[in-house]
């Protein structure tokens, strides 16, 4: 409630109003108590004061009974004397219900809730993924091609379709990029594949959250109450850790610095916020430090609840300027370490010990201190925290669907788009290179066959030539026998024809020798004449002309 122009949140026993000063309110705070001590009480009346102020919050509905801010309480026994007790009749208490705006990563609960994967980035992608060192570096790798490129990452079969793209391109980018593991980028793939087989990749998407649209104004003034379905989503611890800062980046990076204000342009109160520091890579922590010290000059509080304050590092710890303490208990040496530390980071109340009253709160109760004018926390004080003035119980389903689909954002979210992005220009890029590789090889193809063919022809003239050579020695050894022969037979013929006539001449000069010779011999003389003188000059002849 708004008393004195205070956020008026909890009495002392003896009365006192104990408020959240609006100009301190962004300096941040902390909600933490055991399960069933009252902080989600807490939380309701916190977020019904800022909405009554005209400052519009966001809360993470992890039990599925914050949605039921939209409806008045209801009156029973026990919130008379509740009533009574803090005067709140004569405050102007009144059970109402507060405007309220349904979101859901998965789109089943409220209006569905995206953004995409570059909006996202590599530092807390590799978060959600649940990557290494080495392969979240690879991944930022993979972001900073696709912004040299102008390739907008959309979703997970954008980022996918990048991943195999520079697996199967990584040696001409390794000159630019360096080495990049395949086997790595196996394992990115993988772990993308896991998140969409859990919805992880319906949060990823167009239209993606503009989160101006968070800092509306609903009906009569009051600020818009934005809830987020995570009783589903907190099943995946990470994702719903990394989303909540997704949040926190996206209104350090969006807002504009307005310095002090008189309220805070808005309050987010993260549920369960153990989640978002367990197993935190020390870059990402760091990160985390860095917008929750700066986002305050943006005009936002950021408000933790969680069951213990060992769940949040002490660099944010230490921002948390407003603390509301219930009860813990201690059963063990560790829980009993645990209550000190709560207690020791409260200013000193003499009155009381601060240790011993934390483990001695009942329902309802706790230990504050907020901020004062002058910015110092105050001590340590006991209060009893104010019923809220809207319903205590979830929202029925008929209720949540109403109330989604009347919502003027509605319209905006509710069906998914699927823009031009990384996966379809590689998809036309691999088109483009398939058709230029299948052309390349048909280029080579036909410039092996003709070159097979040239080959042929050549194999053929060389082997026609030399076939004509070998005729061409055929017919001249054929000529050359031929020739050969007609000088053997004209030599025959020639010695023939001198054999002939040697024996004509030889036979008529032996005969007319036998005459001679017949003429002094007689009878004996002529037969030697003719006979034997043309057979002794044959012989004669023969040894003249033989070889």
């Amino acid at each position: 409630m708004i008393r004195d122009e205070k956020i008026w949140i909890a009495n002392t026993e003896n009365g006192e109003n104990i408020s959240i000063i609006p100009k301190m309110a962004n300096r941040h705070g902390l909600v933490a108590g055991a399960t069933g001590t009252g902080k989600t009480v807490t939380l309701k009346v916190m977020a019904e004061s800022f909405s009554d102020m005209g400052v519009p919050v966001f809360m993470a509905d992890v039990k599925g009974d914050i949605a039921g801010m939209m409806n008045p309480g209801t009156d029973s026994e026990d919130m008379q004397k509740r009533i009574a007790k803090f005067g709140l009749a004569e405050a102007g208490f009144e059970y109402k219900g507060y405007p309220v705006t349904l979101w859901d990563i998965f789109g089943k609960s409220g209006i569905p809730l995206r953004t995409t994967i570059s909006e996202m980035g590599p530092l807390l992608l590799s978060r959600i993924l649940g990557l290494n060192d080495l392969q979240s570096d690879i991944l930022s790798i993979i972001f900073k091609i696709a912004d040299d490129n102008n390739l907008l990452l959309i979703d997970t079969k954008d980022l996918k379709s990048m991943l195999a793209y520079v697996d199967d391109h990584s040696s001409d980018l390794a000159a630019d990029y360096g080495k990049i593991s395949s086997a790595s980028i196996g394992v990115i793939t993988r772990a993308i594949v896991s998140l969409e087989t859990e919805g992880g990749d319906i949060f990823f998407g167009e239209p993606a959250l503009n989160i101006s649209d968070w800092l509306q104004i609903g009906a009569g003034g009051k600020g818009m109450i934005n809830v987020l379905a995570s009783d589903s989503l907190i099943s995946n611890g990470k994702l719903y850790s990394t989303f909540l800062l997704w949040l926190l980046s996206e209104l350090f990076e969006t807002l504009p610095e307005v310095g002090d204000m008189s309220k805070p342009k808005m309050v987010f109160f993260f549920d369960e916020a153990h989640l978002l520091f367990n197993d935190t890579p020390k870059v990402l922590l760091e990160k985390i430090e860095q917008v929750v010290k700066l986002i305050r000059s943006k005009g936002v509080g950021v408000y933790f609840c969680t069951q213990n304050t060992r769940d949040i590092p002490d660099g944010v710890l230490a921002q948390l300027s407003n603390k509301v303490q219930h009860g813990l208990r201690a059963y063990t040496p560790s829980d009993q370490k645990a209550v000190r530390a709560a207690a020791d980071s409260f200013r000193v109340n003499p009155d009381f010990d601060t240790f011993d009253t934390i483990l001695n709160l009942g329902t309802g109760e706790a230990v504050v201190s907020f901020l004062q004018e002058d910015g110092v926390p105050s001590i340590a004080t006991k209060v009893n925290i104010l019923p809220p003035q809207c319903s205590m119980s979830a929202a029925a389903d008929s209720q949540r669907e109403q109330c989604v689909k009347e919502s003027l954002l509605y319209s905006k979210y509710a069906n998914e788009v699927d823009p031009d992005s990384a996966y379809e220009f590689l998809q036309r890029k691999g088109l483009e290179e398939q058709a230029e590789k299948e052309a390349k090889q048909q280029a080579e193809r036909e410039e092996k066959e003709a070159q097979k063919r040239a080959e042929q022809e050549e194999k053929e003239a060389k082997k026609k030539a030399e076939q004509e050579e070998k005729e061409k020695q055929k017919a001249k050894e054929r000529a050359e026998k031929e020739a050969q022969k007609k000088e053997e037979k004209e030599k025959k013929a020639k010695q023939q024809a001198m054999k002939t006539v040697g024996n004509s001449v030889v036979g008529t000069v032996g005969r007319e020798l036998g005459k001679n010779i017949g003429g002094k011999y007689g009878k004996f003389g002529k037969t030697l004449g003719g006979n034997v003188g043309a057979s002794l000059g044959r012989g004669l002849l023969s040894t003249l002309f033989k070889k």
